[in-house]
């Protein structure tokens, strides 16, 4: 079993040295709960807004206290003595009021809980239950972070004067309403109105509780809390979720790659995540069949070199043993017959240099190739007529034939020369002397055809994919050994699927004896 490879934990910068991970480069988990925890902070923030809340309602029972003050100092201005007994007493029942009436002198002369009993009763924290406790503490922390203004606790005075009472100082001196707010022991607010009453110098001053606005605050920032502690168990969850489903794929294929790319283990397997049919899945099947596709060309690589070695080995002993045995022969004859060994094993040493040279760098030229439109026909009439001249097609007739409209496709003209030539060459090479070689162009099914065929013996169908192999050279007999580098049709093959087509061997379309070898490319309107 393959030995487990850690998974890098950090990446290396310019000097080769670990590069650490501050927190302005967090994992990617983190950033997922970034995300999603920032938008409920922010909602969260709505918090603070509850504040603008509670003062809205206690604005409106500041204006309300100023409304009942104005109206009752009104009506106890017009009111005589025992009547204003039974107003006071109606108005502070009926509206939950505590009212007290000041003469000119200062001293109390009326209170409503004196007459009637209290309307009201403050809280007393010590029995209050501890959640209650809570709210009043929450509601400092609150009033702390938004920098709200002190509030005075209410305290009453125990003395029967006005000077005890500052909104009533200040509402006597300006002769106008004035409102105050005081927390009340359990912290709930008791507002204060101070109006003048008549013309005589008298006095009233309002009191009320309120403990419903800070119950309503209380209630409103508890939803809230609620809500987004909610919200924040379900997006960390959600969060985590997500995470796990990408972040773990990830961490999988980044070990998976990461072995592959020590080379510990040829047989590591990249997982292809099947039953992901999302972006992951589909990087997940890119990268194996990446590494199936690079350990491919591993493979044919070294073969190849293996294959090199064993195929220069061979001309390379031949011309050795030629070059030894010349020093020890004295027969001109025999000197003359190494000589033309070792001339022949350097040509074929050379022959197979360039056919090595030219099979390693086509990928690489083709990459970099802008394809153009190219028509076979006239390609290969084109290299026919070349071959003739140079006398290459050894007494044999190329008939071309084109089958319906001129099939463009789009390609490098000198690569797709090299294929039709070595095609012709293996043609020329088996069949018969003066028997012709056909090469037919057509179109089929966005697919332009160009088929060589030949008169020789054919290729058996076990033998038709090794015919491709690279140093796979099974020559007509006659011929001279060494004559082909084995690489012709290997070279052919490679240029044809650097075009997108394909190059295979199949029977001739007539039933009649010989090879037919057809290479297939995208039509030029259909690439």
């Amino acid at each position: 079993m393959a030995r487990a490879i850690p998974l890098p934990t950090a990446e290396l910068d310019a000097d080769g040295k670990p590069r650490r991970w501050w927190p302005g480069r967090p994992s990617l988990t983190i950033r997922i709960l970034a995300v999603n925890i920032i938008a409920l902070g922010l909602m969260a923030a709505s918090l603070f807004y509850i504040d603008s809340y509670r003062k809205q309602l206690l604005a409106e029972r500041f204006n309300l206290a100023q409304s009942e003050a104005e109206i009752t100092a009104d009506a106890l201005a017009a009111a005589p003595g025992k009547q204003r007994v039974n107003l006071l007493t109606s108005i502070g029942t009926e509206r939950q009021l505590r009212l007290r009436v000041y003469n000119a002198k200062g001293k109390m002369t009326a209170d409503s809980f004196d007459i009637a009993g209290p309307s009201f009763t403050l809280a007393d924290p010590a029995d209050e239950t501890w959640y209650q406790g809570a709210g009043r503490a929450i509601d400092r922390g609150m009033d702390f972070l938004l920098g709200a203004p002190p509030v005075p606790s209410y305290e009453d005075p125990g003395e029967a004067k006005l000077d005890a009472w500052p909104e009533l100082v200040e509402a006597r001196d300006t002769k106008q309403t004035v409102i105050m707010q005081r927390y009340a022991p359990d912290r709930t607010p008791v507002i204060s109105a101070a109006t003048p009453v008549g013309k005589k110098g008298e006095m009233l001053l309002i009191l009320r509780n309120a403990p419903d606005i800070t119950q309503a605050v209380r209630d409103a920032r508890q939803n809230l809390v609620i809500v987004v502690a909610v919200a924040l168990i379900v997006s960390v969850q959600l969060s985590l979720f997500l995470a796990r489903t990408i972040v773990q794929p990830l961490r999988l294929l980044v070990r998976a790659a990461v072995r592959v790319r020590l080379g510990r283990d040829r047989e590591v397997i990249v997982p292809r995540l099947p039953e992901r049919g999302d972006e992951i899945g589909l990087l997940a099947r890119a990268i194996s069949d990446m590494t199936s596709a690079l350990r491919h060309r591993i493979d044919a690589v070294e073969t190849f070199a293996a294959d090199v070695a064993h195929e220069i080995k061979n001309p390379l002993a031949s011309l050795r043993s030629a070059l030894e045995s010349l020093e020890k022969v004295g027969d001109p004859e025999l000197r003359g017959q190494l000589q033309a060994i070792a001339a022949h094993d350097v040509r074929r040493i050379d022959r197979l240099v360039t056919e090595i040279a030219e099979a390693s760098r086509i990928d690489a030229e083709l990459s970099r190739t802008t394809f153009e439109p190219i028509n076979l026909v006239a390609l290969v009439e084109a290299l026919a007529r070349a071959r003739d001249e140079r006398g290459e097609n050894g007494g044999h007739r190329i008939e071309v034939v084109q089958n319906g409209a001129a099939p463009l496709v789009l390609g490098e003209a000198a690569r797709l020369e090299r294929v039709i030539e070595n095609l012709l060459d293996n043609a020329v090479s088996f069949s018969p002397d003066q028997a012709p070689i056909e090469v037919a162009v057509s179109r089929r099914d966005g697919m332009v055809e160009l088929a060589v065929c030949d008169h020789g013996p054919g290729i058996e169908p076990g033998a038709r994919e090794k015919v491709f192999e690279r140093f796979h050279s099974l020559r007509p007999a006659g011929e001279d050994f060494g004559s082909h580098s084995g690489l012709g049709l290997a070279i052919a093959r490679t240029i044809v699927e650097a075009h997108y087509g394909t190059l295979a061997a199949r029977d001739r379309a007539d039933g009649a004896p010989g090879a037919r070898l057809v290479v297939a490319l995208p039509a030029m309107d259909a690439a």
